[in-house]
């Protein structure tokens, strides 16, 4: 089969390499590196100060512009909002300029206008949908492209794509690791983690209780989006419990999560896959998450890790000493059979391809 000419087009929140995208900077490098290893030819629009490792032969187009307000912080019923100077009508009058150059166009941003876009389009315009619902203008936009263009949506879970009113079963993709850049280790100290944004919809607070209860210390990893938040969670536990670690890169962020027992993840909404899990078991780490959203789908009970009901700390305390008992390199073994990045890669290039 002969490459496809593919266009990516970044999330449109900040440069790529500072965390402002979130899980979708990952999911994003690991397709570039997924499908390039396919043989695909692959140009990438991101924003101007982006610092990322791409993979030899990506084309990157960067275009200046103000960040776009991201729907995770927005009122359900707020307005779409458009800035003119932004980086994400920049990002979709460049796709729209270059698109007869390509094969097919893949949209990496939760916004609304590249869905709304779909049908002016010559080559497919295809989405891989990186959040549950959170707005009722992003619902209405993305069940609208459903309905007209059904094979040109894919979701991270069957979790986040219930979010949505469908017409027919979703395409989930999961997502996929390069678990060579992730070291196993063995022998762990006696040292829980959290990684994600520091925002409330995250629940750091949960984790930081059931640490304070355990005690031992609790590090998180993450981009400090709201300082208040952080503070206020710091000054529920006793002093000393919570080490900040701050965003690190990938290879730095392993090198120290692969250090603790286990991994909590405790959000407060819906979250459409959960990178961070995965990260963690390819160190060895085994996870200890509430039972909802993504995650959810993501930890084999008794072998990866432990799920348990949403909200309740002392749900976590229960669980956690069969958690710090489980096999560190089955979980690793395990998170590797399904997360691969061949295998996502795969699962990518089936749906791109498929007739429609």
């Amino acid at each position: 089969m002969a490459g496809l000419r593919l266009l990516l087009v970044s999330t449109p929140l900040g440069p790529l390499g500072q965390g402002l995208g979130g899980g979708v900077e990952l999911t994003l490098l690991g397709l570039l590196q997924g499908l390039a290893g396919r043989g695909h030819q692959l140009s990438l629009i991101a924003a101007e100060g982006s610092q990322l490792a791409l993979p030899p032969g990506v084309e990157l187009l960067l275009e200046p512009g103000l960040p776009q307000p991201s729907w995770q912080h927005q009122q359900r019923q707020g307005a779409i909002q458009i800035p003119a100077a932004g980086l994400l009508p920049r990002f979709w009058a460049r796709a729209l300029a270059l698109q007869d150059q390509f094969d097919a166009v893949l949209n990496l941003g939760y916004d609304w206008l590249p869905f709304w876009l779909t049908p002016q389009f010559r080559p497919p315009l295809f989405h891989l949908v990186s959040m549950g619902s959170v707005a009722q203008a992003m619902d209405e936009v993305i069940e609208a492209t459903a309905a007209a263009f059904p094979q040109r949506l894919a979701f991270h879970s069957a979790a986040q794509a219930a979010d949505f009113h469908l017409l027919g079963p979703p395409r989930l993709l999961a997502n996929g690791f390069d678990f060579s850049r992730y070291s196993f280790q063995a022998e762990p100290k006696s040292l829980l983690g959290w990684v994600g944004r520091i925002a409330p919809e995250k629940g750091l607070e949960d984790a930081a209780q059931a640490a304070a209860a355990w005690g031992w210390p609790l590090a998180v990893w993450g981009l400090l989006e709201d300082p208040a938040y952080g503070a206020a969670v710091e000054a529920s536990v006793p002093a000393g419990t919570l080490q900040w670690r701050g965003f690190l890169a990938t290879e730095q962020l392993q090198a120290e999560l692969g250090q603790c027992a286990a991994l909590l993840n405790t959000p407060k909404w819906n979250e459409a896959f959960g990178n961070v899990l995965v990260e963690a078991m390819a160190c060895g780490v085994p996870v200890l998450a509430y039972r909802r959203g993504g995650p959810a789908e993501l930890v084999d009970p008794g072998v990866s890790g432990a799920l348990v009901e949403p909200d309740q700390v002392g749900a976590l305390l229960e669980a956690l000493p069969q958690v710090l008992a489980l096999d560190r390199r089955a979980c690793r073994s395990r998170a590797q059979e399904r997360f691969s990045l061949e295998a996502f890669a795969e699962r990518v290039e089936a749906w791109l391809l498929e007739p429609g």
